[in-house]
């Protein structure tokens, strides 16, 4: 065999793994929605590559479950059910609480180093406000807690997971209120595999993730809202902090009741008149 044949041109298996990378962002910051096609032309003339390039991406994204193709449609984005996501948060909890664990009673110094960067990466993200910044933040996160359970099985089960997630995560994140929970959660992470401690650690982790499951879940069965809805005026009450005045119904409570009027007594049987008397005799008779 000649050896040309096993050449391989880097630049392409880089521009490949970049365009994947882009329409990966794209579609976990929601500029590509749920069930939208991905037409191959458009996609070309917003990345600025060739045909080629986008088709492997797009073959990669559909092995990952972020893209299915329609019969004489194409490509789509894929949806995520509230069963599946539900299905899919409760086994990722498992895996990466068992990652934490593993990581912390590991305990290597260089991926505890590592792991304190990605936490700072994420903190910086969140005061940067970039949302592109924010999603590589976390999956760095994501990746570093991997790693440091050195364990290529749940490696491997853990990114196919974290891929479908994908189509989730930016929802779950961006909820009022989401990302200041989640910092602190990630935090508790930290310090517990920093500190050796196995059970906090997988805790920890579990925690993390079925709390991002329930803002999700919410999302996606749209019983999440940012507020309360006010009640109707008629309704409203008063602010806790106004006092009541409610001198009149205690004096309309502290009166007695009045008296209800007696119900009509039926007259006796003897004070009748006499004709009714008269045709009761006669139908006796009878």
């Amino acid at each position: 065999m000649d050896n040309q044949d096993l050449h391989i041109t880097r630049q392409a298996a880089t521009l490949r793994l970049m365009v994947e990378e882009k329409l990966r962002a794209a579609i976990a910051k929601g500029l590509f929605k749920p069930g939208q096609r991905l037409v191959e032309r458009e996609l070309c003339e917003l990345i600025g590559v060739g045909r080629t390039s986008i088709r492997e991406a797009l073959r990669q994204l559909e092995a990952e479950g972020l893209v299915q193709t329609i019969p004489h449609r194409g490509p789509i984005v894929s949806s995520i059910s509230a069963q599946e996501a539900r299905q899919l948060y409760e086994i990722r909890a498992l895996l990466e609480g068992y990652a934490g664990r593993q990581f912390a009673e590991r305990k290597d110094p260089q991926a505890v180093k590592e792991l304190d960067k990605t936490v700072k990466a994420l903190v910086k993200a969140i005061k940067s406000n970039e949302q592109l910044a924010l999603i590589e933040a976390k999956t760095q996160f994501y990746k570093v807690l991997m790693g440091g359970a050195d364990n290529v099985f749940v490696t491997q089960m853990l990114t196919s997971l974290h891929n479908r997630i994908t189509l989730l995560r930016f929802t779950s994140m961006t909820q009022p209120g989401r990302l200041a929970r989640s910092m602190v959660e990630i935090r508790d992470i930290y310090d517990a595999i920093a500190a050796g401690d196995g059970d906090a650690a997988e805790k920890a982790c579990r925690l993390h993730i079925q709390e991002a499951a329930k803002v999700a879940l919410a999302v996606l069965d749209g019983s999440f809202s940012q507020t309360s809805p006010a009640p109707a005026k008629s309704q409203r009450l008063p602010a806790p902090e106004t006092p009541v005045d409610d001198t009149p119904a205690r004096a309309a409570r502290s009166k007695p009741a009045a008296p209800k009027p007696a119900a009509p007594k039926s007259p006796p049987a003897k004070d009748k008149p006499a004709a009714i008397k008269a045709g009761v005799a006669r139908a006796a008779r009878r």
